[in-house]
């Protein structure tokens, strides 16, 4: 690989947790889990781990490592936001109580990449940051703590080197329907700069299945992915 190279070679990261909850969008009040970890929010993993203006990742495969297994839980939540100019809030008053349907004792493998974004150079470079990608993850550097879908579920995570063979996904095969693909960003709005969300964010879908413990995500600009 060179300089002038604009893709990453295929990075292979172990991920795990004891809950996940990878929230299917069309559930407005009740948070359920999707069966798998999402493209997206193995995106979120990689960028808690590195992330640069000048690279794209695209996860290109998701390895379940543990039987799907399921979590119900119900919590008392707060109903709504303290405005900056309010004196406090009661509590009581805004209290809800919510179910949620989670995963539990999960691991994945993420089999991802990253391209370029801006012509490669000295400074911004494939090889630069592919190093630097697996120094950090080797290390167990990120820039803030990876989560498996909410905040509340922290992610561990460790760098599969190549020369390492790779751990053996479950032995199931299943349709999992229409998931989430990503937040696809308006480049009109920020040319350039996908890794955040704004108004100019819409969704897109993809049809998910599990082959032999195994989901193929299509490349971003696949007829597979619906917007």
């Amino acid at each position: 690989m060179d300089m002038a190279s604009t893709k990453s070679r295929m990075l292979r990261l172990k991920v795990w947790g004891d809950n996940a909850c990878f929230t299917r969008p069309e559930m407005k009040v009740e948070r359920v889990s999707y069966d798998v970890m999402t493209p997206s929010a193995a995106r979120g993993v990689l960028e808690a781990i590195l992330w640069k203006p000048a690279i794209r990742w695209h996860v290109d495969r998701i390895d379940v490592l543990k039987p799907i297994r399921w979590e119900s839980v119900r919590r008392n939540e707060v109903g709504s936001v303290m405005s900056p100019r309010a004196s406090g809030l009661f509590i009581e008053d805004q209290r809800q109580q919510r179910a949620g349907l989670f995963l539990r004792e999960v691991a994945y493998t993420i089999h991802a990449s990253f391209e370029m974004t801006v012509p490669p150079d000295e400074r911004n470079n494939v090889i630069k940051f592919q190093e630097m990608f697996i120094c950090r993850a080797s290390k167990g550097k990120c820039f803030n703590q990876p989560y498996l879908g909410t905040r509340e579920f922290s992610a561990g995570f460790e760098l599969i080197p190549h020369d390492q063979p790779l751990p053996e996904p479950i032995a199931e095969s299943r349709d999992l329907g229409f998931m989430l693909y990503d937040l696809c960003h308006d480049n009109s709005r920020d040319e350039g700069h996908v890794h955040s969300c704004t108004d100019g964010c819409r969704p897109s879908f993809f049809r998910a299945a599990l082959k032999d413990g195994r989901m193929m995500v299509p490349a971003r600009d696949s007829e597979e992915v619906r917007r």
